[in-house]
Parts: structure tokens; C-alpha cells; sequence
């Protein structure tokens, strides 16, 4: 069953099912399906750098379960936004082109998913600059300053004046688009909890937040100083990035890039904590299948066929899985994925890729 079909336990599951890891709240979710059969939804990317599995799969896959629940989905591509936080040195005959291959890319992988360029959204919207200086009249410096980790910056950077509008237009978008659903990863928490705050003081609905689980880099995670809590801070400063392209698997990596990638990624024995590879196993390769094939040598007691992630990551605790092994199972699925999009682009990707190069060999 599809959309207005589905009852609402099953939307609800939907929009639960891993990556999420928050809905805030789940009974403002329940609430809003009962009133809309199809609620509107937005989730915004910064035109920033090649794509990655942590930008298009996992935000895909959750853009999926959205539709498939009846949600009209939107993909908002921020480029304003890119030009504030400097992205593609504020180039915007860069950052328009590298628009056009962020809605390529996510069109293929999500069919049918509604693409808005912000450019043109704030052409359109007379109101939307009022609202944003509206909006920012109920945030104090303090807490916009602590908001702008969702940008990756800390509060001890030297920041510009336009820089301080950045949570303001992000939280306004959300309305700009008539989204009752705010959709991003758990990293971005902080604008929607600003935007649930600050709503109500403008006479204007609170969205539901959905927030899904950030995609870890190759590389042991390592504290960056952005958050307070360690274990967030780990989370998100060991996420998967274009900043860092040997702990990032990008879609237009090859098949034999992929598999030396995981192979040389951090993956503890017996370990399950931020390791990478498990994660992958969780939220990839689990996401559509109900099966994963572990591929050993007969030697060392031949496949094993997972019917959960919880059994697997059980097996891996009590070291019955050796890294190696899960490690070349998990690439194998994961270049699976890939594939179709590494395809679509194909004799495009030195155009690409020297279009994001860093111009000032930094």
C-alpha cells in the first residue's frame, strides 16, 4: 500500500525506520497524519562538495521511506546558504553549476522527489527576507552562536556578520516551503529546535523534526571540540565528509576504490561502537534487504547468511565475524549501490570533480 492507502501506523513506522534516530515529536507526527494525508517535507544540502554516500544514500534512502509513507518530498538546495559558509570560494557561477549535478544526482536516486533551488524560492517570496530579520528579532547572539555548529563552525572562529543569519534563514525556509516536516541529520538538530522555538512567537505552525542517523567516515572518529557532549561530538566530527576523501566513499568512486576504502577503514575487533563498517551494515545494507551474505573461506567455516542486523553485530561482539571479512561483504554491497549512479555519471567526473577542486590549492 501506497501513501493515502497506508494507515497511519505503518506512515508512522516509515518515517521511524532507521537512519532515523529522532522524531520530535512522535505524537506531533501521529497528529499530523491523522489531519494530512500527505504532509509536506523538506530536507536543504549546501552545494559544498562531490556527493557521498552520507549525503545522498542515507538522506536518500530516508527521502524514500518519506514518499513511500505519502510525503510530498523536498529536496532544498541552499545555495545562499553555500555562498555564506563559503563554499566553492562564494563562487555563484560554481556553486549554480554544482547545483544542477546535486539535482541530477538526486533525482536519479530518488525519483519523483521534489528539487527547489534557493535562489530561486527567495525570488519568489517577497516576504522571505522580512520574515528572516522577524525571525532573528526572537534569537539572541549567544544562542545563534551556539547554533552555528550546524554549519561545522565553532564558537571560537572568527565569523562574519552574515554568517550570524544563517540559522534564521534555515529555520525560515522551512516555512518559505510550507514543510510540516523538517527533515535533516542529527547534526542540524540545534535549527530545528530554534525553529520549534521561536514559531509560535510568530504565529506560525511548528514542523515536525525527523532527524537521521549521521553516516561515519572510514577514519577513527576523533573530538573536535564543536560540542559539548563527547559522544556527539564524536559522531559528528567523525562523519563522513568531502573534506576528508580517504574516509569518504563518494558515487563516483570505482568498484576497486570502494573495496581498498573499507579495507583500510578503522573496524575494531569485536568493537561495535562508531565502527564504520557496522554502521554501514545497519543502515545500507539492511535498509532494503532482509538478508546480507557474509563470504568467508571455507577454511575459516565458510558464508554466513544474516537475517538482521542484530544477529550480525551479536556474532561480531563475540568475534565469531573477523573484520576482514565483514569488511569485503559490506564493500561488495555498498558498490552495489553505488553502481547506477557512478554510472549515470561516467565521463563527467573530471568535469566534476575540477569544478569542487579547491581553487586555491588549500
Amino acid at each position: 500500500m501506497m501513501g493515502g492507502l497506508m494507515d497511519i501506523d505503518s506512515k508512522v513506522s516509515l518515517v521511524a525506520k532507521p537512519p532515523t534516530e529522532e522524531i520530535v515529536t512522535l505524537e506531533d507526527l501521529r497528529s499530523l497524519f491523522e489531519s494530512r494525508t500527505s504532509p509536506s517535507h523538506y530536507i536543504g544540502f549546501e552545494i559544498s562538495g562531490l556527493l557521498h554516500l552520507g549525503t545522498i544514500v542515507i538522506s536518500g534512502y530516508k527521502l524514500r521511506d518519506m514518499m513511500q509513507a505519502g510525503i510530498k518530498a523536498t529536496v532544498f538546495l541552499a545555495d545562499w546558504h553555500s555562498v555564506i559558509n563559503k563554499k566553492l570560494g562564494g563562487d555563484w557561477e560554481r556553486i549554480k553549476e554544482a547545483s544542477k549535478y546535486y539535482e541530477e544526482a538526486f533525482s536519479a536516486f530518488v525519483p519523483g522527489v521534489n528539487i527547489v533551488l534557493g535562489s530561486d524560492l527567495y525570488a519568489k517570496e517577497a516576504d522571505y527576507w522580512k520574515n528572516v530579520i522577524e525571525f532573528s528579532s526572537h534569537v539572541s547572539l549567544a544562542r545563534a552562536t551556539r547554533t552555528l555548529t550546524i554549519m561545522g563552525r565553532s564558537m571560537k572562529e572568527s565569523l562574519d556578520i552574515a554568517q550570524f543569519f544563517y540559522p534564521s534563514m534555515q529555520a525560515v525556509d522551512i516555512h518559505t516551503l510550507n514543510a510540516e516536516i523538517a527533515h535533516a541529520g542529527i547534526d542540524q538538530r540545534k535549527v530545528h529546535m530554534l525553529a520549534r522555538e521561536v514559531y509560535p512567537k510568530m504565529g506560525w505552525k511548528p514542523p515536525v523534526a525527523v532527524h537521521h542517523a549521521i553516516l561515519l567516515g572510514l577514519s577513527k572518529p576523533e573530538r573536535s571540540g564543536l560540542e559539548e557532549d563527547a559522544e556527539s561530538d564524536l559522531i559528528i566530527s567523525g562523519k563522513m565528509s568531502k573534506s576528508k576523501p580517504k574516509s569518504a566513499i563518494f558515487i563516483h568512486d570505482s568498484t576497486e576504490e570502494i573495496y581498498s576504502k573499507i579495507a583500510s577503514a578503522w573496524c575494531p575487533v569485536g568493537e561495535v561502537r562508531l565502527n564504520p563498517i557496522l554502521q554501514y551494515a545497519k543502515l545500507i545494507v539492511f535498509h532494503d534487504s532482509d538478508e546480507f551474505r557474509v563470504e568467508r573461506e571455507k577454511k575459516f567455516g565458510g558464508d554466513i547468511v544474516y537475517g538482521s542486523y542484530e544477529e550480525l553485530e551479536k556474532d561480531y561482539l563475540q568475534r565469531k565475524i573477523h573484520p576482514a571479512d565483514l569488511k569485503q561483504s559490506v564493500a561488495r554491497e555498498i558498490d552495489k549501490v553505488i553502481s547506477p549512479l557512478r554510472a549515470r555519471f561516467e565521463g563527467r567526473k573530471e568535469r566534476i570533480v575540477e569544478l569542487f577542486a579547491d581553487k586555491d590549492g588549500k
